[in-house]
């Protein structure tokens, strides 16, 4: 099932797709649309979620459980009208935006509401797809409430144990009235208690597949993901991109302290860990007692001809290509080797594994770390190739309903930076400091965002996980 999506784009551009959330509330329906949005935009199909407690907010911004009860007319021509307006806001995106993938994100809990969003995307010539969410599992149930009670729009502010008594007297409401999907002639996948067991009916074309495909490697346990770049190379210190340097010995020395800085952050938990086939991601995770994995798909990025060069010599050997792959650097090529792009495609396997498992750390090379970043906290293609992803450092993803949480875990190890501005030869070079110990008990510093991109030289170099941004997922 690892067909790229590049050789479909003509089924893909072809394809236009409501996929229609259903399920009663905390069985994490927002969250499996906000993943199919991220796994479809990473493949470079344009999706979207239209999410109607968003709209249903602008007039009603923090109801009480009484508000979605089917006996409260005004509360069921509000709920009505955010549904219409949804709707149409997602049909107009289909057609004025070429969209190929809109997900309308509610309950979606009787037959009639979905039969009369079917209707208007039919009407319109759109495919639709049910996805329904369906759980009876109540510990999941609980830190779901648990998880919706501290982060949905509709408690800020709240008492913890108030608002997650008024949530359950929301879904008691939503249970009257409740309809599963099993209408003979529609398109739908049931996925019950977290996949362990999931039903299909009537898949039509090829993006319908690909989509039901993810959800089925999908689970909405809360986890975290762990990422770390390999140790200072060889190579790092000589200015030099690809190969299969060993670590310096600043970077052995990171290796050293590596299981001392993951404890601050994973603590006792039951932690996969993934390396690439390379000797500096290895190396870097030798010290840690986790069970490991070597993956292929984790190495770095081929450099073709340009393998083993500095960033001058390349300008000097290959000056055009040189220009053209920072001028478009995701989809750019080495002669040889690989694009950007190219590594997402033989990423895609890697990211079905982690949607699939629970708490995973991976040890692997800038370019790659970049990918996987992209992917959980949204950045748009053109940026994630220019992302600073700097040595020494241990980044805490935690995916939620409403964003993706970010820690970072910063060594006390200085490394030479790696990154390199657009257009510009200048090596590398440069050394990423020392935490300043006066620092380390200090507040944590505010943190800099730019279309979700958090710059690690405006963050605070610490040890401890002060720092935190959360991202939009």
């Amino acid at each position: 099932m690892a067909t790229n999506f590049l050789e479909n784009d003509l089924q893909v551009e072809d394809s236009h797709i409501c996929v229609v959330m259903v399920g009663l509330p905390a069985r994490g329906k927002s969250l499996i649309a906000q993943k199919i949005v991220r796994y479809l935009k990473w493949l470079s199909v344009n999706a979207k979620s239209f999410n109607v407690g968003s709209y249903r907010r602008a007039d009603t911004p923090r109801p009480t459980a009484e508000f979605f009860d089917t006996s409260n007319p005004e509360g069921e021509r509000l709920r009505r009208a955010a549904a219409e307006a949804a709707v149409t806001d997602m049909l107009r995106w289909f057609e004025h935006e070429n969209g190929h993938v809109g997900i309308l994100d509610a309950t979606n809990s009787t037959k009639a509401r979905r039969e009369w969003i079917k209707e208007r995307c039919v009407a319109k010539g759109y495919d639709v797809l049910f996805v329904e969410s369906k759980c009876d599992d109540e510990d999941l149930i609980m830190s779901n409430i648990l998880e919706v009670k501290t982060t949905s729009p509709d408690y800020v502010g709240q008492d913890p144990e108030l608002a997650a008594r008024d949530f359950r007297e929301r879904i008691r409401n939503y249970e009257k009235v409740y309809e599963t999907v099993d209408e003979p002639d529609s398109t739908y996948v049931k996925l019950i208690n977290v996949g362990s067991q999931v039903i299909i009916n009537q898949v039509s074309n090829y993006l319908q597949t690909r989509i039901i495909y993810f959800t089925m490697n999908l689970h909405i346990t809360p986890r975290s993901i762990w990422l770390s770049r390999h140790g200072e190379s060889e190579f790092n210190v000589q200015g030099k991109i690809g190969g299969d340097a060993s670590l310096s010995p600043r970077g052995l020395a990171y290796a050293d302290a590596l299981p001392e800085l993951v404890k601050h952050s994973i603590g006792d938990k039951n932690v996969t860990l993934w390396t690439s086939t390379m000797k500096r991601t290895i190396q870097t995770a030798r010290h840690l007692t986790y069970l490991k994995k070597q993956w292929k798909a984790l190495d770095e990025l081929d450099a073709g001809v340009c393998d083993g060069l500095t960033y001058e010599e390349i300008e000097s050997k290959y000056p055009e290509d040189f220009r053209a792959r920072d001028d478009d650097k995701y989809n750019y090529r080495y002669q040889g080797g690989e694009s950007y792009r190219d590594v997402v495609i033989r990423l895609e396997p890697i990211i079905m594994e982690m949607e699939r498992g629970e708490n995973i750390m991976v040890v692997t090379h800038q370019a790659i770390l970049r990918c996987i970043y992209a992917y959980f906290m949204n950045i748009p293609q053109d940026q994630s190739p220019w992302m600073e992803i700097p040595l020494h450092t241990v980044i805490k993803l935690t995916p939620r309903a409403y964003g993706t949480q970010e820690e970072r875990f910063k060594a006390n190890i200085p490394a030479v930076s790696t990154f390199r501005a657009k257009y510009t030869s200048a090596n590398m070079g440069g050394e990423e400091g020392l935490v300043d110990e006066d620092k380390v008990l200090s507040p944590a510093a505010t943190g800099a965002q730019v279309n979700g991109v958090v710059h690690p030289d405006e963050v605070e170099s610490i040890v401890t996980p002060h720092h935190t941004a959360t991202t939009p997922a």
